[in-house]
């Protein structure tokens, strides 16, 4: 791919977000019904793929058992308000009231109380009772120490998720976790994230992962790319990983690691794009704290904005706009596209011609340069929501 100029001494490689790139219609239509949308990962069959993030303001075990049996897949974050508190309710009431000016600094306070190792299974048990596939998260930080509980607790998908996720960690204070060796040990799949490049795409798929989160720092909630100066436009995040795992699959002889655009959505217009850029789902979560049901009141923020040190998120106030069911599934009584995200993704398969996942991930896409770019569409979006914020 040919580079640009950045100044003597410097190249760069262009890169697109959602808003760049627009779905070419193939010479086919179909009808939406004959369309499929349901994906699997290892035993696993879920009618949307959809993963909804590991946030506290979006995902507690009520609606991670809602959004499984609306066809879903909810994380709980094992590292949040319900591991650390055995009844989270007036601490996410207390949240939603505070002042922007100490929010930040009150929700490092909450955060500090320990998590509760008995809660972890106790929580895990919650959802698994209603019927539904239970997936939880942990940072690679806090894996080594936790995982144990996760797994007896009878996890089905465990999922890996931090900023940035590699499969060479360096650190002259303390072991890091071994990947490869830590996945192979295990029984359920796992799920790793985020990357945002081909070689740390590559890499992470040679740990054994059943699935990748590809995106760093595009979340409504997420401030990586300001604090940090890290990321990646989302459109070309996940075509480079659909590269490498092109590769993987010749290299590993027909192994295939599923792909997750990890935030930067908002539309179900901006799902279709990160399917047809080669994801095989995808993990949101502010559109979803727009739901009656979300935990955060109102709010939502991300995993890292209550970091003791280095907060890398905000705690963000988006409109309610109606159930679970009517944001992923509808009825939508809006027409810009926030709500029946999967009825959009149905619809948008169906205008361009593909019967499933796999041959949308083949569809032509085009580059459309006079149209905002991601970050532009990020500043327009005024708390209508992106992604997972993991910041």
């Amino acid at each position: 791919m040919a580079e640009i100029e950045i100044g003597i001494g410097k190249t760069g490689r262009r890169a697109y977000g959602f808003d760049d790139i627009a779905i070419v219609p193939s010479r086919r239509t179909r009808d939406p019904e004959d369309v499929s949308i349901g994906w699997d990962i290892d035993a696993y069959h879920f009618e949307l793929p959809l993963l909804a993030s590991a946030m506290d303001g979006v995902v507690s075990p009520r609606t991670a058992i809602e959004i499984g049996r609306l066809g879903g897949l909810g994380v709980l974050n094992l590292e949040g308000l319900w591991t650390r508190y055995a009844d989270p309710a007036p601490i996410l009431e207390e949240i939603a009231a505070l002042d922007d000016a100490t929010a930040t600094k009150r929700m490092q306070e909450l955060y500090a109380e320990p998590i509760h190792e008995e809660l972890i299974g106790q929580r895990i048990s919650e959802i698994s009772a209603a019927g539904v596939v239970t997936a939880a998260s942990l940072t690679p930080q806090k894996t080594e120490r936790y995982h144990r509980a996760v797994l007896e607790a009878g996890v089905d998908v465990f999922v890996i998720q931090g900023t940035v996720v590699s499969a060479e960690h360096v650190s002259s204070r303390s072991e890091p976790l071994n990947l490869k060796k830590f996945i192979a040990e295990l029984d359920v799949p796992v799920i790793v994230g985020g990357c945002a490049s081909f070689s740390t795409a590559l890499h992470l798929m040679r740990t054994g992962a059943a699935g990748l989160l590809i995106g760093v720092g595009p979340g409504q909630a997420c401030t990586t790319r300001g604090v940090l100066g890290v990321g990646v436009p989302m459109a070309t995040a996940i075509a480079d990983a659909a590269g490498a795992r092109a590769r993987y699959l010749d290299e590993s002889g027909g192994r295939y690691v599923h792909i997750i655009a990890d935030g930067g959505m908002r539309t179900g217009g901006d799902i279709a794009k990160a399917i047809a850029c080669g994801a095989d789902a995808v993990m949101i979560g502010s559109p979803l704290a727009r739901a009656i049901e979300a935990p955060g009141r109102g709010f939502h923020w991300g995993m890292a904005s209550f970091h003791p040190d280095l907060p890398r998120g905000a705690r963000v106030k988006t409109e309610v706009l109606g159930t679970l069911k009517e944001l992923l599934v509808g009825p939508a009584p809006v027409n810009d596209g926030t709500m029946n995200l999967f009825g959009g993704l149905r619809t948008s398969m169906a205008t361009t011609g593909y019967g499933n996942l796999k041959e949308f991930q083949r569809a032509e896409v085009m580059v459309a340069p006079a149209m905002q770019t991601e970050g532009k569409s990020l500043q327009r979006s005024q708390g209508v929501g992106m992604g997972a914020g993991r910041g």
